[in-house]
Order: C-alpha cells, then sequence, then structure tokens
C-alpha cells in the first residue's frame, strides 16, 4: 500500500483516489460521497469549510486520459469515511487517522513558522533589552523596554484568532456536538446553523474564524454544554 497522507502546501492531506483503493471502492461511488459530504455542507451554510478542507483537481491516468478527483483534508477524510464502518473499513481509517497524526508531528517538527509583524517587534525588544542590560546608564531605557514589551504581548495576545488548526479544531467539536445530538441527516443541517449562529451571538463574532484564540477554550466547553431549541 502505497503512502495514505501527504503534504500539500505544509498541510497534510490525502486524495479520492487513495480513499477508493484503500476502502476498495470505486473511485466514482468515492467521488459521489464527497459530492454528497459538498452538498450537505452547502446546505449548512459551511461554505467556507468545503473551500478550505475539499480541492477538486484533475490527474492522468496511465493512459493519459484527464479526470476529476479530490484533495483532502484530515476533516474531509472524517466526513466522508464517516459511513464506512464495515470492520475493515474501521480498521483503514485508524490507518489514516495515525497517519495524518504521524505527518502532522513531522510538519511541525520540520517547519519553521516565519514571524507575524508583532511576534518580530517583541523579539527585536527583546534583543536590545538583552543588550543594554548592566549598564546604569541606561536603566531607565531598559525599565522602559520592558514595559513595552509586555504591553506588546498582552496586545498581540489580545488580538490573536484562530490559526487553521484552531478553527479545525473547533469545526470538529461543532461537528461531534451535532452527530451526538442528532440520527437524522435532514435534521443536521438545521442543527449546524443553529449553532453556528449561537456561537457567533455569544462571542460577538462575523465568524467563528474571528474568534479570539484565548476564547477556544471557552468556546469548546459551550460547544460541549450546547442544548438546541429543539433536537430531533
Amino acid at each position: 500500500m502505497n503512502q495514505l497522507v501527504f503534504v500539500t502546501n505544509n498541510q497534510p492531506v490525502t486524495d479520492s483516489l487513495k480513499v477508493a483503493e484503500v476502502f476498495m471502492k470505486n473511485h466514482k461511488e468515492v467521488l459521489r460521497d464527497i459530492k454528497n459530504q459538498i452538498e450537505k455542507l452547502d446546505q449548512a451554510g459551511e461554505e467556507d469549510f468545503n473551500q478550505r478542507n475539499f480541492a477538486q483537481v484533475e490527474y492522468t491516468d496511465s493512459r493519459n486520459r484527464k479526470y476529476p478527483k479530490f484533495v483532502l483534508t484530515e476533516e474531509a477524510f472524517t466526513l466522508v469515511a464517516m459511513s464506512y464502518v464495515t470492520p475493515e473499513a474501521m480498521k483503514m481509517k485508524v490507518k489514516f487517522i495515525n497517519e495524518f497524526k504521524r505527518m502532522r508531528e513531522h510538519i511541525e517538527n520540520n517547519t519553521v513558522v516565519p514571524l507575524s509583524k508583532d511576534q518580530a517587534l517583541v523579539t527585536v525588544l527583546r534583543t536590545t533589552a538583552d543588550l543594554v542590560e548592566g549598564h546604569e546608564s541606561i536603566v531607565k531605557e531598559q525599565h522602559e523596554l520592558r514595559k513595552l514589551i509586555t504591553d506588546v504581548n498582552h496586545k498581540v495576545e489580545e488580538q490573536i484568532t484562530l490559526d487553521h488548526g484552531e478553527q479545525r479544531r473547533l469545526q470538529k467539536g461543532i461537528a461531534t456536538k451535532i452527530y451526538e445530538l442528532c440520527d437524522d441527516p435532514q435534521n443536521r443541517p438545521q442543527l449546524f446553523r443553529e449553532l453556528h449562529r449561537e456561537i457567533k451571538d455569544r462571542f460577538g463574532v462575523a465568524s467563528y474564524k474571528d474568534l479570539k484564540r484565548k476564547e477556544l477554550q471557552t468556546a469548546l466547553r459551550y460547544i460541549e454544554n450546547w442544548v438546541p431549541r429543539k433536537v430531533s
């Protein structure tokens, strides 16, 4: 079996061809399953999720013919593979999950993340403070620099919104809650919309992506304890 998960744009992904191969399905069936998930997400108002997690591209077969396939993030794969529940399919899902985890760890351990402007400013200020330490003639300047560092750190922390991984974590929490509450696929879109709306109202944001990083744990607890107006 070839590699299950690969890296694209510094993100672990798989594709519909690999899913078809591993789960021993016709590629057309997998494409149909993916399109069904995309359609349901659209109905739930999750166009952003679709754009971030499903990418339709072309591939060329051994006879030089071009066909469509989908590149899937871990979240997209999880949704598509959710309905594959045979014992053998469950084994394959575990293998995929472990491979996604391994690939994420590889990226984290081998990637240098560029500093934001605010982080770069903090780094410069800290370096400057270290240089002037021990010079009695500029103790006052050192104190002011350290105070500025503290202020900048506080402002940066207050304004930082969720990164891509944290957004995916929030979306997982939402999906887990909805599937826990509702067994009827026809009623899930309404619950997705209701929960998204209440998150926006609760935290005063236009989109869950605007949620502040410091509020992530609070939001996850809110989702975990959320009760819809009516559960079907």
